[in-house]
């Protein structure tokens, strides 16, 4: 038995150019016409730089984009649940013809990111992006604000990738490519490999998953997202610091390998869950952890849409399989950690905190029960409010007495 192939194929794609033909194809970067992508669009051009996104080329087209919205396929049948997409605003596509090449240029430090050779130009209807891929058009819904928010035309093309954005760099020991996820899974003799999605600290719950993942797979890739995310969330650096600790004193040896990806959150649920399954499969994930509103944000999603969207999906599409998890607690009565299918107590026996509660048990530097976090974790997360805190009062004492 080997690890599950890359998605469509049994080859990884990765489009990042290395040695004489990174050299060359900067130097061609130089004399293109120069679009500045977003935050979104950075992320997917470095997913398709390492393979995580195998096995595209590059940005969809409108066949593609209809396909993927209202049937998750593209036009060549290729299952993919989210649409790849590039816009530019009308000023530049009309300085660009189709079968002209253009650099793609990361909207952090002005460097080139890739290059592209444009195939198609063509508008679409945001709101039915946002109808078919978050079910809702309100604009209060951060993956819908992001899209109304594109420019008015999306380009379609293959690129050839030259960077990974700085995310190797800003992260040397975390950002993994697909390939080196496969060869450090198979240095260590596994096979099954469950990977639990997070862009939150692991509290207690999150251990539970965790370890019940690992009594049925080999190990656990503890993937975190290094992208941009909603104002409040914890940063990647912080959050990986409290997993590192948990996996160091709670969790044995060599049953875990932490690792991030450059993507930006969509908050899409269940059709982001299933973009999770498909580039997990690419970094050889045989499982992937699917909780509670996996990928939701507010209360757009029912709690178990995301385990629901995968009993849709096509029989032989995917080699990675879902493990469907309940929420889970502490139960007091049962006496440790459980979920909604093994303990039979209400909610008054129960222990379940919400990210606003946590945050004020830190700002106001009160205890926060064991039975919710591991003491550990609950030491980094302080350091990090009281920074945060810190920040605020000098931002508070520069700005001086208010005027009124």
């Amino acid at each position: 038995m080997s690890l599950v192939d890359p998605h469509g194929g049994r080859d990884l794609r990765p489009l990042l150019l290395t040695g004489e033909a990174l050299a060359a194809e900067k130097t061609k970067a130089a004399t293109l016409p120069k679009l500045t992508v977003s935050s979104r669009e950075k992320g997917d051009i470095v997913m398709l730089g390492i393979g995580g996104f195998t096995p595209l080329d590059g940005f969809m087209t409108h066949a593609d984009w209809q396909g993927v919205c209202d049937g998750m396929k593209t036009a060549s049948g290729l299952f993919w649940p989210i649409p790849i997409t590039l816009s530019a605003d009308t000023a530049f596509v009309d300085t660009i013809r189709t079968g002209r090449e253009i650099a793609l240029i990361d909207p952090d430090d002005g460097q080139p990111l890739a290059t592209m050779l444009v195939t198609e130009k063509y508008a679409i209807n945001k709101a039915h992006e946002c109808a078919t891929i978050f079910r809702t058009t309100d604009a209060e819904h951060p993956g819908v604000a992001m899209v109304m928010a594109q420019p008015d035309v999306n380009l379609a093309g293959p690129i050839k990738v030259l960077s990974t954005g700085g995310f190797a760099e800003a992260y040397p020991a975390l950002f993994m490519t697909p390939g080196e996820t496969r060869a450090l899974f198979e240095s260590l003799g596994w096979k099954s490999i469950a990977a639990f999605q997070t862009r939150n600290p692991m509290h207690r719950s999150h251990e539970y998953l965790a370890k019940t993942a690992i009594e049925v797979c080999d190990g656990l890739l503890v993937h975190s997202l290094l992208g941009a995310l909603k104002p409040g969330d914890i940063p990647a650096a912080v959050r990986t610091k409290a997993i590192a600790v948990l996996a160091e004193h709670y969790f044995v040896q060599k049953t875990v390998v932490q690792a991030g990806y450059p993507l930006d959150m969509r908050y899409a649920g269940p059709r982001e869950a299933l973009l999770h399954a498909v580039f997990r499969q690419n970094y050889g994930c045989s499982h992937l952890i699917v909780g509670r509103d996996h990928a939701g944000v507010g209360k757009y999603y029912g709690p178990f849409d995301a385990h629901h969207v995968f009993d849709h999906v096509p029989k032989g599409t995917l080699q990675i399989r879902p493990l469907k998890m309940d929420v889970t607690f502490w139960c007091y009565r049962c006496g440790g950690m459980a979920s909604g299918r093994t303990c039979p107590h209400g909610d008054d026996d129960r222990l379940q905190v919400s990210g606003t509660q946590l945050r004020k048990w830190m700002s106001e530097g009160q205890p926060v029960p064991a039975e919710f976090s591991r003491p550990e974790v609950v030491a980094v997360l302080r350091e990090h409010y009281a920074d945060v805190d810190a920040a605020k009062g000098r931002v508070a004492q520069a700005a001086g007495p208010s005027a009124g």
